[in-house]
């Protein structure tokens, strides 16, 4: 089923604060059936083991082409809402980019790079289990925003496991945002950095994310990126 967006209100909460929530994106039904793949050799192109790599502890998993159908519909369906928003950032910051309106030419833009693979993913923390403060690129082409959905329920499926943003104002301190949305909620956040209006203008906000220590339970969440990764 088609979700209704509301661009004026992601308009103005992705201005306003560098990220929005979305609640009831996805039902009970398709959250189970995202989880009960994650074993599903079939649906991935590579799994990777964060202790491996330093990037915290558990265990993310990249989805092939095909992607399933609820994660290209949603892909689909999000990314027309937010190239009004990505393309008036780029303007604001003065700079020379400008996004397609549709996730195809995106794909295209990225295929010229050399970006071909797909970046949706699947991810799984236990007790323990956390993910270091990073950004999503992939390559020369990026979308500025991209999306978390959120699987099972916090305080109920798990504990701790809080979703954390980071925002770096020039010459100043990081600010920390820690949040956890509801079961079948969807996040939206900045990939990398965000407009702010300042005293002389718009200035850059660079903005990471990542995840606290689970307590207990496992955590799953389904990231939705929209542009492609390098070979």
């Amino acid at each position: 089923m088609k979700f209704t967006w509301n661009r004026e209100f992601l308009q103005e909460e992705l201005s306003q604060k560098g990220y929005v929530i979305v609640e009831n994106v996805i039902n009970d039904n398709e959250c189970k059936q995202l989880i009960s793949n994650f074993n599903d050799p079939q649906m991935y192109r590579k799994t990777v083991v964060m202790e491996r790599y330093r990037f915290g502890a558990g265990t993310y998993k990249y989805f092939k082409y095909p992607l399933p159908n609820t994660i290209q519909r949603l892909r689909e369906e999000l990314y027309p809402e937010l190239v009004p928003i990505a393309n008036q950032w780029m303007h604001q910051l003065k700079l020379d980019v400008n996004y397609p309106n549709t996730l195809k030419e995106l794909h295209q833009q990225c295929a010229d790079h050399g970006q071909f693979l797909a970046t949706p993913l699947i991810l799984r923390y236990q007790n323990g289990g956390y993910n270091t403060l990073h950004q999503d690129l992939y390559g020369d082409v990026y979308f500025p925003m991209q999306s978390v959905l959120f699987l099972n329920d916090y305080g109920t499926d798990y504990t701790g496991g809080e979703f954390v943003l980071t925002e770096q104002v020039p010459r100043a301190q990081s600010k920390a945002m820690v949040l956890h949305p509801k079961k079948g909620s969807m996040l939206i956040f900045s990939t990398n950095f965000r407009p702010v209006n300042g005293k002389r203008g718009y200035y850059r906000v660079k903005m990471k994310h990542g995840v606290s220590e689970v307590h207990s339970g496992l955590r799953y969440t389904l990231g939705l990126i929209f542009h492609d990764a390098i070979q």
